[in-house]
């Protein structure tokens, strides 16, 4: 209201306002981050990089897993649901605090099935261990190709290394581009599932409804490969937008 008053001398109400939005196509969305930092040139290398895996995969000549982490706050999740209308809506909260659960998501884009890992926190001790987990699961002649972040610990020299002993091949992301994990949309359907509105005690309890939710989900290939699609393409009016560029 305060920038049509200065800019076009007119006063009105918000309503106003809104109604002469609508009328000229606008819509109220939540408005979302674009990770300005983000470099596209490195984002279109990346894309053909992931359409050669992709093509080798289809025919069974390569593995493709993504890994990503989330915390878990044992916390009350907050999130949208139904109430009477005019009534505000109330979820009881255990108020741990920061308590929380570090758990290593783990997605086998061949197969349609996906791993969840609880660990006190994540690091390169533990990553490593993951590491070895999704080794197991494959032949050693199998090529693994491992696609995640730029984290600290996915980059030190220990993980590196481990990496090329058990032939695991490290394709790391461009910076800032979560919207090429599909493990994100993991997290999102897990908290659907397990965290919204719900508080845990202790994280063992989180843990196990966690491993209820990976076995649940994990029945339907499927539905998972839906949910977990893999971007292969860019927005190029999203990509105008980044600063970097």
């Amino acid at each position: 209201m305060a920038w049509v008053s200065s800019n076009h001398g007119i006063d009105c109400c918000r309503e106003t306002i809104r109604t002469a939005l609508k009328k000229l196509g606008f819509s109220w969305k939540k408005w979302r981050k674009l990770l300005n930092k983000a470099n596209t040139a490195q984002r279109e290398a990346y894309v053909e990089q992931l359409k050669v895996s992709l093509d080798l995969a289809t025919h069974g000549k390569e593995h493709i897993v993504y890994v990503d982490e989330a915390h878990i706050h044992l916390d009350t999740d907050e999130g949208y649901g139904w109430t009477v209308k005019g009534q505000r809506a109330w979820i009881s909260s255990c108020s741990p605090g920061l308590a929380k659960v570090s758990f290593y998501g783990v997605y086998f884009y061949n197969q349609g099935a996906v791993q969840i890992h609880s660990f006190d926190k994540a690091d390169s001790d533990n990553t490593l261990a993951v590491l070895k987990k999704i080794r197991a699961e494959f032949a050693e002649s199998d090529k693994v190709t491992l696609i995640w972040d730029n984290a600290s610990y996915h980059r030190s020299g220990l993980t590196q290394q481990a990496a090329r002993d058990i032939n695991i091949r490290l394709m790391p992301l461009p910076a800032y581009s979560p919207d090429f994990m599909p493990v994100e949309h993991l997290w999102r359907w897990l908290r659907e599932d397990v965290t919204y509105h719900r508080c845990y005690e202790h994280g063992s309890v989180l843990i196990e409804k966690v491993k209820e939710f990976e076995k649940n989900i994990n029945v339907n290939p499927n539905v998972i490969t839906d949910r977990l699609w893999t971007k292969t393409s860019l927005n190029k009016n999203d990509e105008k937008l980044r600063f970097s560029n």
